[in-house]
């Protein structure tokens, strides 16, 4: 037996028997009564690979746009709105959490509407709300556009896009998923430059009219691409909670809760910790511009590692070394050849911790159940892209100026603690062997 084939009979065998007696498993239950045959993933083709492709093009827009906030929110804080910055962090910080809020529902959603016309909402959405919040003249209807409408915007793409490629790939599952995501690091590298050249040239507010368009454009070419491989089911609950059930899913959501608050501090805040030691502000945007670059790089080619090494063995890894490039690099970073080799290390790990840690979801609930399981997993991110920022910061301004140890110490720390959590789920799926790929 080969060692991919030995994968897959481990897979099957660590779903949980609680789960499999749950109702979004049961065959009689309402999730799957529709009784058509499923189709095993492809691992290829022509509409696969059209499928990732469109979710790279959402990715690019949705999660540059993430990173590039950094660039917004420094020159909100510099110059629009001085004095500011823990109000302005909840702008970010409404923009990630209705980024994720629907996961729990979107099986539900999917049972109504497919993922094109989801995705069509979103290209609809997303680039009005830029274009309100570009006319905006005070910091609370930011919160309403780039916040909370962008954010919802952002949701409905989000969820067709990180389970698409999960559905159409099995064995090279690591590989697709880090391809897509990996658009975050072109697309971080791409707008923060973009972005900032905007707001020197145009004012900020043609910067948000210029991300709108490309929104509009982006997501409208992940909706045409928007292949489904199996019809989704006809009569399912609006929220389904039997997958807490397994032990081992509840730890896979902790993870992801985690790595939701790990994720958004670097980006936010790298370009304004480069301010505070006396930098260009471009540095901070190219520092921000290389962080990206190398994600596209380490998603891709961890994400491929993964998928040989074990995934679970690669999280591990990946949390391990980005928790030591938050202390013996960034805690101690007083110059900008520091700062560079922070990002570079943490773009490599980091961003592949985030690919990696998310294509385990797949091996807790079994591939036809991906969909809830991959919703309520990043509903975990929801709640941290709305607290994580504003905790960061409230740490930080504890003291005048900012003293940006205090959110480096936590980030790190979060880190590890998902190394642990991962480490844990290992042993839970492989056992105590090291050498065992899970």
């Amino acid at each position: 037996m080969s060692a991919s084939e030995k994968q897959q009979q481990n897979d099957a065998n660590f779903i949980s028997t609680d789960h499999e007696k749950s109702p979004s498993s049961d065959p009689e239950s309402s999730v799957s009564s529709e009784k058509e045959a499923y189709r095993e993933a492809p691992d290829g083709g022509l509409k696969a690979w059209l499928v990732v492709i469109g979710c790279f093009c959402s990715f690019f827009c949705i999660l540059g746009f993430q990173i590039c906030w950094g660039v917004f929110f420094d020159e909100y804080n510099a110059n629009v709105y001085p004095g500011e910055q823990t109000k302005l962090t909840w702008i970010g910080g409404f923009y990630f959490f209705m980024g994720k809020i629907t996961g729990p529902f979107y099986v539900w959603m999917l049972s109504k509407v497919s993922d094109r016309k989801m995705l069509m909402v979103s290209a609809i959405l997303c680039p009005v709300a830029l274009m309100l919040a570009s006319i905006t003249n005070k910091v609370w209807q930011l919160y309403i556009t780039q916040g909370l409408m962008v954010g919802i915007g952002s949701s409905l793409a989000w969820y067709p896009c990180m389970t698409g490629p999960q559905q159409w790939f099995s064995k090279r599952r690591g590989l697709a998923v880090g391809i897509a995501l990996s658009a975050s690091g072109v697309g971080g590298l791409a707008l923060s430059n973009i972005t900032q050249a905007a707001i020197q040239s145009l004012g900020w507010r043609w910067a948000l009219r210029i991300a709108g368009f490309i929104h509009l454009v982006l997501i409208g070419v992940a909706a045409i691409f928007a292949y489904p491989l199996n019809p989704p089911a006809k009569r399912v609950p609006l929220l389904d909670v039997s997958y807490f059930k397994n032990p081992q899913f509840v730890v896979c959501f902790l993870i992801q809760l985690l790595c939701g608050f790990t994720f958004f501090i670097p980006p936010s805040y790298v370009p304004t910790y480069a301010r505070s030691l006396g930098l260009d502000k471009w540095v901070g945007t190219n520092l921000n511009a290389v962080m990206s670059a190398c994600m596209f790089v380490g998603k891709i080619a961890l994400g491929f590692c993964g998928d040989y090494v074990g995934r679970l063995n690669m999280t591990v890894i990946c949390a391990i070394v980005s928790f030591i490039a938050h202390f013996a690099i960034w805690l101690n970073a007083t110059s900008e050849a520091a700062l560079w080799a922070f990002v570079v290390v943490y773009g490599l790990f980091g961003g592949a911790y985030i690919a990696v840690s998310i294509s385990i979801v797949g091996q807790v609930v079994g591939d036809n159940n991906i969909n809830v399981g991959t919703g309520w997993c990043y509903f975990a991110w929801s709640w941290t892209g709305l607290f994580g920022q504003s905790i960061a910061s409230a740490i930080s301004n504890r003291t005048s100026p900012p003293d940006y140890r205090g959110a480096i110490i936590f980030n790190g720390a979060l880190f590890i603690a998902g190394a642990c959590l991962a480490l844990i789920l290992r042993v839970m799926i492989g056992g105590r062997k090291i050498m065992r790929v899970v």
